[in-house]
């Protein structure tokens, strides 16, 4: 890759309710696919900033940004996507955007085996960041 090349990069939020449940938004486009809060950063961005940037735009809501668990290959879309464990305030009012029609709170069980994987690895988080190809 030559230093001018541009290359996908994502931040996504893994963000708990009080009963444990993993809180999910589901898209308006592509596949209209269930996944985790966030997406691209923006050139001039840093990932935490792109990370709050997505989650305000996506839910209406600031999150805090606890840690980042991992960073995967996503071979599919030849990009990487950055976790972060992140928490709302309590009682935040969700407002969706255009983006996303649904939002709801899923059991680990509930998750497909990728966002699984990922949710998994975020929240057993021990100090080292995790990497892994899918």
């Amino acid at each position: 890759m030559a230093f001018n090349d541009c290359y996908r990069l994502s931040a996504h939020a893994v963000i708990l309710n009080s009963e444990g449940k993993i809180l999910l938004v589901k898209a308006t486009y592509g596949e209209l696919r269930w996944g985790l809060p966030g997406g691209c950063i923006d050139p001039g961005e840093t990932v935490h900033e792109a990370l709050e940037r997505e989650c305000l735009e996506e839910l209406g809501v600031k999150v805090d940004v606890l840690y980042m668990s991992g960073m995967y290959l996503h071979q599919t879309f030849d990009s990487h996507a950055c976790i972060f464990r992140c928490e709302m305030p309590e009682n935040a009012n969700i407002v969706l955007s255009r983006e996303h029609s649904e939002y709801g709170y899923f059991s680990i069980d509930e998750l497909s085996e990728v966002q699984r994987y990922r949710v998994q690895e975020c929240l057993e988080f021990d100090g080292k960041v995790c990497s892994a190809r899918f």
